[in-house]
């Protein structure tokens, strides 16, 4: 949290400040969790790489909308860091976006062809632990005892819901895909949180969909033949996708980032598999299995576990 006088304490943040971290916070996990009942959706007509193009070809669009709205609003009077980066930033922004927009919902889109929407979200929801070790991988931050112990459990968990799928098989490509976008997600916030020193949330989003269009544009021709076959319901999934979960959810993660830690706002994420579960029974009639839900609560335990940190006694 930045502060405008400086102070050796950090600065409490104002009762309207807070309201709006935690209103962004609501609308990041309520939008991304709809986005596993979404994909899941839309999966029957649209493939991995046909959804992610489509989704964030309108994510693309609505952000473009916006971005072009705001800066007519600023006339010129934009904060420096609103301006499209150059050099070294824009290329590890447009790496990001790519990674983040392209790769990750690709991965997800795959997984979500082989394991339930509630599955999926408890096995990306270990993102958080990802984020803790490249901590102490990439930014010498250790391996605390906390940390380790944590990952032992969320992989014990892990274990339980790669057994345990819809069907009662065992399922190793949709776990594997699950755990893939669990690494590209704790990557991208990893890399996020140290970019946006340097550019605002809405940018960098609006910068890395675009990235990412273009990267996945060699799925063009399938997009174009699975939307001349889709029934008008899925084509509303995919326009669903783009403008509330890509283009409204990643702008409020943005937020979010930029005023905590990685670790601490990718630990608010793990209410997402709770809305999933609820969403996905309620709108399509699917729940994990028992076996899903106790390994998901392991490793959520596990997460926990090696991403909390104790506060200082007297604090």
């Amino acid at each position: 949290m930045t502060s405008t006088a400086p102070s050796r304490t950090t600065a409490v943040p104002s009762r309207r400040d807070a309201a709006l971290l935690w209103s962004a916070i609501a609308v990041t996990v309520l939008l991304w969790a709809s986005a596993f009942v979404g994909i899941r959706f839309a999966a029957d007509d649209f493939g991995p790489g046909a959804l992610t193009l489509g989704r964030i070809v309108v994510g693309s669009i609505a952000l473009t909308v916006v971005r072009l709205v705001i800066t007519a609003r600023r006339r010129g009077d934009r904060p420096e860091r609103s301006r499209v980066p150059r050099g070294r930033i824009l290329l590890l922004v447009l790496v990001w976006g790519v990674a983040w927009f392209g790769v990750y919902n690709l991965a997800l889109n795959a997984a979500e062809r082989h394991v339930d929407a509630g599955t999926a979200a408890l096995l990306v929801n270990i993102a958080p632990m990802i984020t803790a070790v490249l901590a102490g991988l990439l930014l010498g931050e250790g391996f605390p005892r906390r940390l380790l112990g944590g990952m032992a459990v969320a992989l014990a968990g892990v274990a339980v819901i790669a057994f345990s799928t819809s069907s009662g098989q065992f399922d190793v490509i949709g776990v594997v895909l699950g755990l893939a976008a669990a690494v590209l997600y704790g990557s991208a916030a990893t890399l996020q949180k140290r970019l946006l020193g340097h550019v605002d949330a809405m940018t960098m989003t609006w910068i890395g969909c675009l990235a990412a269009t273009v990267a996945c544009l060699p799925f063009a021709p399938e997009l174009v033949a699975s939307l001349q076959a889709a029934p008008a319901s899925s084509i509303a999934a995919v326009v669903y996708l783009g403008v509330f979960p890509t283009a409204v959810a990643f702008t409020t993660w943005g937020y979010v980032l930029s005023r905590s830690s990685a670790g601490r706002t990718a630990a608010t994420t793990y209410a997402v598999p709770a809305v999933v579960v609820l969403l996905s029974w309620l709108l399509l009639a699917e729940t994990p299995p028992a076996a899903a839900l106790i390994g998901g609560a392991i490793a959520l335990g596990g997460v926990a576990v090696a991403t909390l940190r104790r506060r200082p006694a007297g604090v």
